[in-house]
């Protein structure tokens, strides 16, 4: 078996949705990720996106922020109010590279967040990592912390009784704590564990999604389930 035989078989193939204007980026992502077995379905606007979404399961989805018709930032963010597509792995390609952008980028709903220019084996790592981290989590567990009530098939978290609303990325994370009550995992161990080994994604990331899922916990007094360990990292506790 020869190396691009084997390239394809390690991967996992999946429908990824691009959402860009420059022609020439589309279809340079286009080219990357199909030498790795992807099937690409090219959008140069929101509007193109929602056509092709309506046709097509798509596995992940590439969106740039400033797009003709619309913007990306409101794209993912109507995307993670659908029932339909708030599990939707999302990465935000853009030029915008300011902290305050990648933070509003990752409040949206984005799932990672890349910076042109880019490498496109880079993408195709984090997408990886992406793709791996979605499926790796489904399955019919229903864990059970306190008032919490967590339902992996579903992708519903209750606060006694009470439907709390997550993005994609906070119920991983929150899922993965819930499974290891108790123990200590720092910055570093949450990116390999819950966005994937390998990842290029920084640590601070996680503080901003530890953020918004205490924000999500806060007003059905849940919030203190997750502890700060002062030069350590994160802990699920019990109430």
């Amino acid at each position: 078996m020869n190396t691009s035989q084997q390239t394809k078989n390690t991967d996992m193939p999946a429908h990824i949705l691009t959402v860009e204007d420059e022609a020439a980026i589309r279809d340079m992502v286009k080219f990357a990720l199909e030498r790795h077995g992807h099937s690409v379905h090219n959008s140069g606007s929101v509007s193109e996106a929602r056509h092709l979404m309506a046709t097509q399961e798509m596995d992940l989805a590439i969106v740039d922020w400033m797009l003709p018709g619309g913007s990306g930032l409101e794209f993912v963010r109507s995307l993670r109010k659908d029932p339909l597509y708030n599990n939707l792995p999302i990465i935000m390609l853009t030029a915008r590279t300011e902290e305050h952008d990648i933070t509003a980028g990752l409040d949206a709903g984005a799932d990672d967040y890349l910076t042109k220019p880019f490498s496109p084996r880079e993408l195709h790592s984090r997408i990886k990592a992406l793709l791996r981290r979605s499926r790796d989590f489904k399955g019919d567990a229903t864990i059970v912390h306190g008032p919490l009530s967590l339902d992996i098939a579903a992708h519903r978290l209750t606060a006694n009784g009470e439907e709390v609303t997550l993005g994609h990325t906070e119920f991983k994370l929150l899922s993965f704590l819930m499974k290891n009550p108790d123990r200590v995992y720092s910055r570093t161990q949450l990116l390999d564990h819950v966005w994937g080994p390998g990842t290029f994604i920084e640590e601070r990331t996680v503080d901003v999604h530890i953020l918004r899922l205490r924000k999500s916990l806060k007003p059905h007094g849940a919030d203190s389930m997750l502890d700060t360990v002062r030069g350590a990292g994160y802990r699920f506790t019990h109430l």
